[in-house]
C-alpha cells in the first residue's frame, strides 16, 4: 500500500507539472471520474484476448503471437499461438524473441543500477566517463547521462547504421559507438525529444565502463538473473542456443517468410536483446513493486520514481521518461461516454519495438500496479500500424472495450516500396535492353540516324541519376536511415534495390565510352 499512494502521488504531481509549464493548474480529479484500471472481469477479458491475438494471426498471416499479464505483482495470464519457425514448432510464452526497441527498457533498468552505485551520475557529461567520446558538433561535449535516457541528447534518428551492421564481437559496442564521431546533432543537447537508439548504445558502454563487465555480462548477471529472466539472452547466438522464435517479413505486401536480418551486438544495448513474453513480465513486476522481484531487489523505490517520470514533451499527448514513453490510458475510457479529460486518466508507460522481422510491446500503469508484454516474430515494415493497433487492441479489452479497426497510417511510398523498388529495376534492364540493341552490330540492320543513340544514352543517364538519387539522397531522408538499413531491414525492398544500385553505379561509364568507340567506328551505320 505504501508504494501504491507514492505512486499515486508522483502521478497526481506529474499533471500538475504538466498544466504549471503549459501555463495553467489543472485542478485535481476526482477519484471518481478515473476510469478502472484493469479488466472488470478477469477471466472474460483474457478469454478475449487469446480470441483476438488467433483472429490476428488468421487474418493477418502473423506467424506466432505470445502475452502475458501482470497485475498486483503476479502474472495472472499468459498464452502463446501460432508457430516459431518453419519447422511448425508452436511459440510459447517462454520463447525468446528478438526485442528490437523493448531492450531500451531493460538498458535503463543498468544505468540507474550504476547510479544507485555512484559510479554514473544523471547530469554528469558523457565525457567525465568516456573522455574520447564526441561527435561532429562541439556540443556534444555537453551530453549528460540523462540527455541519453530521456532521449534529449540531440542526436537524431537516422545514426542506425549499426542496423546493417553482422558485427557479433564483445568490441562491437565500443566500436559503434566510436564511429558515431562522424554524426552531427540534430539540435541543442536538452532542448528536445529526438528518439535515437544510439542515445541507448552510448549508454549501453557506459554501463559497461564504469562497471569493469562487458555489456551482455552485465546484463546476465545484474539484470536477468535477479529478474529469473532464464529465457532472456544479450547476443543471437546465446538466443539461437535456448531455441529462440526465427523471424518473419512480410514479403510484397502479401506473404509472411521467415527472413534472417541482422542483429549486431553493436546495438544491444537499444535494440538487439532477445527475451520472452514471460520474462518480460518479470520485468513489469519488478518496476511494477518498487525494484523488488520475489527475494531479489533491482533498483530502490526512488530510482524507479526517477525512471517513471516523465520529464520530456514528445507531443500534444506523450511525453518521454527513461527507455519509456508516457501517455493517459485512454484505452481505459469509455468510448461511449463524452470525452474524458486527460488528466482524469491513469498514466500509461510503454514502449514499442519494431525490427524488420519482429514486433514486441510492453505497457504498465504504476498506479495500478498492472502491465501487459507481447511479443510477435514477425514485422510487417510496409505498414506497422497493424501490428501497432494490436497493441492498443490489448489494452482495451483488457479495460473492458471491444477492439477496434487498424488503420494503416503509413504513406504509399513506404506501404509500396517494394514496388517502387521493382518499377526502377524494370526500367534500368529495359534501359540496359535498348542500349545494347542499338550498340551491338547487326548484320543487314538499316541505318540509324546519329541522334538516336544519344537520345537514349542521354535517357539512361538521367534514370541512373534518379534512381541514384531516390536510393542515395532521397529515401534515406525520407525515412531518417541509411540506405543499407533500408536494404538489410526491408528485404523485400532490398532484393531489387541492390541491381538497380548496381547497374546505376557501374553501367554508365562502360555505355558512354562503348557509344563514343562505336559512333567512331562505325558513324554510317549509327
Amino acid at each position: 500500500m505504501r508504494i501504491l499512494s507514492r505512486s499515486s502521488r508522483w502521478i497526481l504531481l506529474c499533471f500538475l507539472a504538466a498544466g504549471i509549464v503549459g501555463g495553467t493548474t489543472p485542478p485535481a480529479p476526482a477519484p471518481s471520474a478515473a476510469p478502472a484500471t484493469g479488466p472488470a472481469n478477469p477471466e472474460k477479458a483474457y478469454a478475449e484476448l487469446d480470441s483476438f491475438l488467433q483472429e490476428q494471426i488468421q487474418v493477418l498471416g502473423i506467424p506466432g503471437a505470445a502475452v502475458a499479464v501482470v497485475k498486483d505483482g503476479v502474472r495472472v495470464h499468459a498464452a502463446a499461438f501460432g508457430r516459431a519457425d518453419d519447422s511448425g514448432r508452436p511459440l510459447t510464452a517462454q520463447t525468446p524473441v528478438l526485442l528490437a526497441s523493448t531492450s531500451k527498457t531493460l538498458t535503463a533498468i543498468a544505468v540507474m543500477q550504476q547510479v544507485e552505485a555512484g559510479r554514473l551520475r544523471l547530469d554528469e557529461p558523457v565525457q567525465t566517463y568516456l573522455p574520447w567520446f564526441t561527435l561532429d558538433d562541439s556540443r556534444s561535449s555537453a551530453i549528460t547521462v540523462r540527455h541519453l535516457l530521456h532521449q534529449a541528447s540531440g542526436m537524431a534518428s537516422k545514426d542506425t547504421a549499426f542496423e546493417a551492421s553482422d558485427a557479433q564481437g564483445p568490441e562491437a559496442l565500443d566500436d559503434g559507438v566510436r564511429a558515431l564521431a562522424d554524426s552531427p546533432l540534430a539540435g541543442e543537447p536538452g532542448e528536445a525529444f529526438r528518439y535515437a537508439s544510439a542515445n541507448f548504445n552510448i549508454l549501453g558502454l557506459l554501463v559497461q565502463t564504469v562497471s569493469g563487465q562487458p555489456f551482455g555480462d552485465y546484463l546476465e548477471q545484474h539484470v536477468f538473473g535477479p529478474l529469473e529472466m532464464a529465457q532472456s539472452h544479450p547476443t543471437r547466438a546465446d538466443a539461437r542456443a535456448d531455441n529462440a522464435a526465427a523471424g518473419y517479413s512480410r514479403w510484397f505486401g502479401a506473404w509472411w517468410r521467415q527472413t534472417d536480418v541482422p542483429a549486431p551486438t553493436t546495438g544491444m544495448p537499444s535494440s538487439t536483446l532477445y527475451s520472452s513474453a514471460e520474462d518480460l513480465s518479470h520485468e513489469l513486476m519488478a518496476l511494477l513493486d518498487g525494484g523488488r522481484y520475489g527475494g531479489a531487489r533491482i533498483l530502490q523505490p526512488d530510482s524507479i520514481e526517477a525512471m517513471f517520470e516523465p520529464r520530456v514533451q514528445v507531443s500534444e499527448s506523450q511525453r518521454y521518461a527513461m527507455g519509456w514513453f508516457a501517455r493517459p490510458l485512454v484505452e481505459s475510457a469509455d468510448p461511449a461516454a463524452r470525452p474524458v479529460p486527460a488528466e482524469t486518466l491513469p498514466l500509461l508507460l510503454e514502449h514499442q519495438g519494431e525490427w524488420g522481422n519482429s514486433h514486441t510491446y510492453v505497457a504498465m500503469v504504476p498506479s495500478a500496479r498492472f502491465g501487459v508484454t507481447l511479443v510477435i516474430n514477425g514485422n510487417d515494415t510496409a505498414a506497422p500500424s497493424r501490428l501497432k493497433a494490436i497493441d492498443t487492441n490489448l489494452l482495451r479489452i483488457l479495460h473492458g472495450h471491444a477492439p477496434v479497426p487498424a488503420v494503416v497510417h503509413e504513406d504509399w511510398l513506404q506501404r509500396f516500396s517494394w514496388a517502387v523498388a521493382f518499377g526502377l529495376l524494370l526500367a534500368e534492364l529495359l534501359s540496359l535492353w535498348l542500349v545494347l540493341r542499338f550498340l551491338v552490330p547487326r548484320n543487314h540492320a538499316p541505318a540509324r540516324k546519329p541522334w538516336v543513340p544519344l537520345a537514349l544514352a542521354t535517357v539512361a543517364l538521367a534514370l541512373d541519376v534518379f534512381a541514384l538519387w531516390l536510393c542515395l539522397s532521397y529515401a534515406p531522408a525520407r525515412f531518417d536511415t541509411h540506405l543499407f538499413v533500408i536494404i538489410r531491414q526491408f528485404p523485400d525492398v532490398g532484393v531489387f534495390l541492390v541491381p538497380v544500385l548496381a547497374l546505376a553505379i557501374l553501367w554508365p561509364v562502360p555505355r558512354t565510352v562503348w557509344l563514343l568507340l562505336t559512333m567512331r567506328a562505325r558513324p554510317s551505320a549509327l
